[in-house]
C-alpha cells in the first residue's frame, strides 16, 4: 500500500507533477522519525536543501505534509541544490532525508519526463494519466529504494531572534522592521532605498 497524498495538496501546488508528492513523502519520513504531528506554530523548521526548479516542488510537499512553511518562518532554503531537507526540533532531534539518485534515474524514465518535460510542456498541459502513472511510482516506491534516512545527532539550529519593532524609513516613508532597516548618509533607510543588497 502506498502514500496517500491529500487532494487539495494538487490544488495548492498549481498542477500534478511528481516532485511534489515527492516532498510529501519526504515530509511525512521526517515526521514520523521524530515522532511529530503536522507543526502548528513554530515548534521545529524544514531546512531544504533544494535549490531552484523543479526541486522546488518538492518544497511545497514539504511545506503540506510538516506544516513548516515560509510564511511562519519555520521554513529555509539553503540553496545545495540537492533533493534533501532537514526538520529539526529543539527537543526531538533533527533527521535528513534525502532522495536516491538511483530513484531519480528510475524517475526520469516516464514518459511525463522523457517525452514531455523535455519538451519543455508544462505539467499542467502534459495528459493526466501520464501524470497519474508517475506520481504512483513516487507514492508507491519501497521507502527503502527511493530516499536516504539519517539521524543527525549533533544538529542544532537557532533562529536569530524576531523583533515587532518597527519604524519609517527616512527617504520612502514605508514601515520597515528594525532589522531590516539600514544606516546610510546619517538616514535610518529601508533595503532598497539604501541601495545595499541586504
Amino acid at each position: 500500500m502506498g502514500v496517500s497524498i491529500p487532494a487539495w495538496a494538487y490544488e495548492f501546488h498549481g498542477h500534478k507533477c511528481p516532485f511534489m508528492p515527492l516532498g510529501y513523502r519526504m515530509g511525512i519520513i521526517a515526521l514520523r522519525e521524530l515522532g511529530l504531528d503536522r507543526i502548528k506554530d513554530h515548534d521545529a523548521i524544514a531546512l531544504t536543501e533544494m535549490g531552484i526548479h523543479p526541486q522546488n516542488c518538492m518544497n511545497d510537499g514539504i511545506q503540506i505534509a510538516t506544516g513548516c512553511t515560509y510564511g511562519k518562518l519555520t521554513m529555509e532554503k539553503l540553496h545545495y541544490g540537492k533533493a534533501a531537507f532537514v526538520l529539526y526540533h529543539p527537543e526531538r532531534g533533527a533527521v535528513r532525508v534525502a532522495v536516491k539518485a538511483e530513484f531519480f534515474g528510475r524517475l526520469n524514465r516516464f514518459r511525463f519526463f522523457s517525452e514531455y518535460r523535455v519538451k519543455g510542456i508544462e505539467p499542467s498541459f502534459i495528459p493526466e494519466e501520464v501524470a497519474d502513472e508517475t506520481i504512483e511510482f513516487v507514492l508507491n516506491t519501497p521507502e527503502e529504494e527511493a530516499f536516504i534516512i539519517q539521524r543527525l545527532p549533533d544538529f542544532q539550529f537557532k533562529h536569530p531572534p524576531s523583533s515587532f519593532k518597527k519604524d519609517v524609513c527616512e527617504s520612502c516613508g514605508e514601515m520597515v522592521f528594525e532589522s531590516y532597516l539600514r544606516f546610510k548618509d546619517g538616514k535610518m533607510l529601508c533595503i532598497p532605498c539604501s541601495g545595499y543588497r541586504a
